[in-house]
């Protein structure tokens, strides 16, 4: 089992098989971080020449998403991006040429991921369970911490700290269908290496890959550690240079033989939803997927990045009413033309 742990620690003493999980625990810290790990390899599915299989289609108005070749933010509109039918790559129209990873599939192909997607039409929530919204003071915190540890049947307990907070283990699974970008400079990265490198931001040359379905990964988080850094943990352990607000932590859980998902905020704590749940995956687990709910959270973006955007919306605001002035004007032409054409009586 690897796991990622989002503190730095001391190394732990091996005092047998029963610490293996922390004494594996891949540390990341904010002012140390660590290198790409040997035994890295590309996806096969990169070629050298372009990529074959999908079937690009204008992407429907209304969703703002990154673009998967050139890491670039696109507007929704079907006029400026493409998407794979089969595999959701995304991308410019401009990029298209340049795409050299091939098709992945249809993203149902497999009859598990038939079932699931089935499960979970038409079921996501956008609130939070009553249960969750339960504020627990210090002495039923220390409870609730010693009935999770009871319960489970690993060694990844949770800890009470000296000031309050606790520390503890999530599982994340990885349901990505479209790729993730790394550098082109470095080899893509493999899931059974032990470490990872630092995401670079404003890296221009890119290669992509898909991540296997079904990665999971172990974190090791303090109570207070928000999905927002989750997220950015898990794009550092494959050294994933895309955006982060690409991406989007789910909570799942099931009930009635449906499966609910819900979008967690920047600012939620997996760790504390993790301790009101308990250890059921059933009542809760977490997901990592695209974030494709059309939302975006402009507030997180830099100021040159939303002037750029304003820029950019002024001129397709433009070429907007110049073509409509265009249309106008023909019509208009044409009827003079036709009245012109007509004598009275």
């Amino acid at each position: 089992m690897e796991l990622i742990e989002l503190r730095e620690l001391q190394p732990e003493p091996r005092t047998g098989r029963g610490r293996l999980e922390r004494t594996n625990a891949l540390r990341i810290s904010p002012a140390r971080r660590p290198g790409p790990g040997p035994g890295a390899h590309p996806d096969p599915r990169l070629t050298a020449g372009p990529g074959t299989g999908h079937r690009f289609e204008p992407r429907r108005r209304g969703l703002h998403t990154w673009c998967d070749q050139c890491g670039n933010f696109v507007w929704g509109g079907g006029r400026k991006t493409l998407q794979c039918r089969y595999c959701s790559f995304t991308c410019h129209y401009g990029c298209r040429a340049l795409v050299r990873l091939d098709c992945s599939g249809p993203p149902g192909a497999s009859d598990e991921d038939d079932t699931e997607q089935a499960l979970e039409k038409d079921t996501n929530v956008d609130e939070p369970s009553e249960w969750e919204k339960a504020e627990l003071d210090q002495a039923q915190v220390e409870q609730r911490i010693k009935e999770y540890n009871n319960q489970i049947n690993s060694n990844l307990f949770m800890s009470l700290n000296k000031d309050g907070s606790y520390t503890g283990f999530i599982k994340v699974q990885l349901k990505l269908v479209r790729p993730v970008s790394v550098p082109a400079t470095k080899r893509g990265p493999s899931l059974q290496a032990g470490r990872s490198g630092p995401r670079t931001q404003g890296v221009k040359r890119r290669t992509s890959f898909y991540l296997p379905k079904g990665t999971v990964k172990h974190l090791h988080i303090f109570s207070y550690t928000r999905a927002s850094e989750v997220i950015d943990a898990l794009l550092r352990k494959f050294t994933v240079i895309d955006n982060p607000r690409k991406f989007a932590l789910f909570e799942r859980s099931e009930k009635d033989e449906q499966v609910y998902l819900r979008k967690l905020a920047d600012e939620e704590q997996p760790l504390r939803l993790r301790l009101l749940a308990g250890p059921s995956e059933k009542v809760l687990s977490f997901v990592m997927k695209e974030n494709e709910t059309g939302e975006v959270n402009w507030d997180a973006f830099s100021l040159p990045e939303l002037h750029n955007f304003l820029r950019i919306l002024q001129r397709e605001e433009e070429e907007h009413v110049r073509q409509l002035r265009h249309r106008y004007a023909c019509c208009r032409q044409k009827m003079q033309e036709a009245l012109a054409t007509h004598t009275p009586g």
